[in-house]
C-alpha cells in the first residue's frame, strides 16, 4: 500500500516543526529566477543586513509552484508559516516590514499557511 495525501502533509507537519528559528527561502530553480527570484533575493538579504536582523536569508530549489514565481517562504516565530508568491520588489519589502518585523502577514500575497 503507498502513502496516502495525509501521511504525506503528515510528514511535512513534522519537518516543517523541526526547522525552528526565524528564516526565509526564495525559490532559486529557472522558474524562479526567471520571474524575478535574484531580485527579490537580494531585497531580503540587504533588507535584514540593513535592520539588523535575527533571520537567515537562503535561496533554494523548486518550492514547487512555477505560476506563483518568484515564491518565498517564511518562517518567524511567533507568526504562521507562510508561502508567499509573485513576490515583487515591493512585496518583497513589506515581508520584511510587516511579516518579520511587526508579525503581520502580508495577506495579498500569501499562496499557502
Amino acid at each position: 500500500m503507498g502513502i496516502s495525501k495525509e501521511d504525506l502533509y503528515k510528514m511535512k507537519d513534522e519537518t516543517l516543526g523541526k526547522r525552528p528559528g526565524n528564516w526565509i527561502r526564495v525559490g532559486y530553480s529557472t522558474c524562479g529566477i526567471a520571474a524575478g527570484a535574484d531580485e527579490v533575493f537580494r531585497i531580503l538579504e540587504e533588507e535584514a543586513k540593513t535592520r539588523k536582523l535575527d533571520v537567515k536569508i537562503q535561496k533554494c530549489g523548486c518550492l514547487g509552484l512555477c505560476s506563483a514565481e518568484p515564491l518565498v517562504e517564511v518562517n518567524v516565530e511567533g507568526v504562521p508559516h507562510v508561502f508567499y508568491g509573485k513576490v515583487t520588489k515591493d512585496a518583497a519589502h513589506k515581508i520584511m516590514d510587516e511579516h518579520v518585523c511587526q508579525k503581520r502577514l502580508v495577506e495579498n500575497h500569501i499562496y499557502e499557511i
